[in-house]
């Protein structure tokens, strides 16, 4: 049973959009605030964020209770969003709006890869998953969800019933 749902997911992303990330927001600067900092500026450091954390790059909005940014040789390496939820909107290179929000984000710019955990629930035109823990993987739009003992959910709607 496991399988299959796995295979479902791949399926629902296949069909249903395509990457989630518009292509040229990690193009663009991205600009951070918050109420409260603790942060260093030096090439290797982790600046951490709290209350009302606001993230923007390109069509990238994030808004979440805490960030820690990491930075390796200068550049922003690894971003983790917490909050009740943190959450996360987008526009794709396709047009179509997304909306993920989970109770932690863990977002690694080197591989490009998001791993989002508790109470994940991702919203787009043509249907919703939710579950606990989803791994997505922003250069191929591929999402591998459960595997952590709870259930993958989702709604996939028909092609003519997203555009209503």
């Amino acid at each position: 049973m496991r399988h299959a749902s796995k295979l479902l997911i791949l399926a629902t992303v296949l069909v249903a959009a395509p990457a989630l990330a518009k292509s040229g927001d990690r193009n663009q600067p991205m600009d951070i605030s918050a109420d409260r900092t603790d942060a260093q500026l030096g090439d290797d450091s982790v600046s951490t964020l709290e209350g009302n954390v606001r993230i923007r790059q390109g069509t990238l909005e994030v808004d979440a209770a805490r960030a820690e940014v990491h930075r390796a040789a200068g550049d922003i390496n690894r971003i983790v969003l917490t909050g009740s939820p943190a959450r996360l909107r987008q526009v794709s290179d396709a047009g179509e709006p997304m909306d993920a929000q989970a109770n932690r984000v863990v977002y690694l710019l080197a591989d490009e890869s998001m791993m989002l955990t508790g109470n994940v629930v991702i919203t787009q035109p043509r249907g919703n998953l939710r579950g606990e823990t989803v791994k997505y993987d922003i250069n191929t739009g591929r999402i591998d969800g459960g595997g952590d003992g709870a259930r993958v959910s989702m709604r996939i709607l028909p092609k003519n019933a997203a555009a209503d």
